[in-house]
């Protein structure tokens, strides 16, 4: 029971806490681009009228329609944008750090640091690679369809790095690398149209300011949370040790 409670309590610290930093770090470097690409949102769809936002069957998440409820630019939407990361940062945390455990445990900020860029690979390189990070007024593919590729993506390749960095025959590098690969060549889903009034320029920003701040996260996730995991753990044991009754 103790290592359930520690785990949770080391991945809503550092879920909070690299969340918060996050929401700062796009408030600077990615935020000013979504709302300058804005600007564009209109011309796109009337270039496009039909590969806009919307397809028949899903609406990516930057589509507000003209009825949809959007937060007021400022502290209204730094709050619930920082609410949306820091619940995002919980539930990474709790992920790396379960398989963190199931792997061995994390032994301080450094293999917690590895775990963090490992989860930055799975979780955003991987599947911005097929599926670039996109501004309002870009067209998309089928949302169903492209949260199928990032799933399948980020499992894949969280399972490849494992084999990679654990598995001791060739044969299991060999399938580790295969699927590292394999969504790729696949191909992600892609839109109908490109036709976009978004300038190229301003997209390769954002994907460079997107990235960026996602290492930036992925890292200090996994740091706070293996310093906190091991610091936990410690505070245990020497408890235990001095205790007069066993631990449960």
């Amino acid at each position: 029971m103790s290592l359930f409670r520690n785990i949770v309590l080391a991945a809503v610290i550092a879920g909070l806490v690299s969340g918060f930093v996050l929401t700062v770090l796009q408030s600077y470097a990615t935020t000013p681009l979504i709302v300058h690409a804005e600007a564009f949102e209109g011309e796109s769809e009337e270039a496009g009228h039909s590969h806009s936002h919307a397809h028949d069957e899903g609406t990516p998440a930057h589509d507000h329609g003209e009825d949809g409820w959007m937060p007021a630019d400022g502290a209204e939407r730094f709050v619930y944008t920082a609410g949306s990361n820091m619940l995002a940062g919980i539930g990474f945390a709790l992920i790396l750090l379960t398989a963190a455990e199931a792997l061995g445990t994390l032994n301080g900020w450094r293999s917690g640091l590895m775990f963090g860029l490992a989860g930055f690979l799975a979780f955003s390189l991987a599947p911005g690679l097929g599926l670039p990070p996109e501004l309002p007024g870009m067209p998309a593919a089928d949302l169903t369809a492209r949260q199928v590729w990032w799933v399948s993506t980020a499992l894949l390749t969280a399972i490849g790095l494992g084999l990679l960095t654990y598995a001791r025959t060739p044969a299991f590098a060999v399938l580790a690398v295969v699927l590292l690969v394999a969504p790729h060549l696949w191909g992600a889903p892609l839109p109908v149209s490109h036709d976009t009034a978004v300038p190229f320029d301003l997209h390769a920003r954002f994907m460079a300011a997107v990235f960026a701040t996602s290492l930036i996260f992925w890292a200090l996730l996994g740091a706070i949370a293996g310093a906190l995991q091991t610091r936990l753990r410690s505070g245990e044991e020497t408890y235990s040790n001095g205790a007069t009754e066993p631990v449960r």
